[in-house]
């Protein structure tokens, strides 16, 4: 079983980008990585990339298999995205992409 890499990339704007990454260090992802269902996570910001209406981050949270995924995609997504987008409606825009870990090195 190869790991997945649950990817959500975040445009944020730029008034509330400090406040963002606060709550996302402090708040969000240690709740998320209190599922049980990641073993780790990257927050990383995207260079070489417009930033004139946002800044863009991608988190990646490294599940070891689809079950883990679908139990956080079933039982704990809904919720943890509902708190996002209740704290900051209308400052971000935001897709998911999942990706199956070939190989590592």
């Amino acid at each position: 079983m190869n790991p997945i890499l649950y990817n959500v990339t975040v445009k944020i704007d730029h008034s509330v980008k400090a406040e963002w990454l606060a709550w996302m260090r402090e708040v969000h992802i240690p709740e998320v990585m209190a599922t049980a269902c990641f073993r780790s996570y990257k927050l990383s910001h995207l260079i070489g990339h417009d930033d004139a209406d946002g800044s863009t981050f991608a988190i990646q949270y490294e599940a070891p298999g689809r079950n883990h995924l679908e139990i956080y995609q079933r039982d704990h997504a809904p919720g943890l995205q509902k708190k996002h987008k209740q704290k900051f409606e209308g400052k971000f825009v935001a897709f998911r992409t999942l990706l199956e870990v070939v190989q590592n090195g």
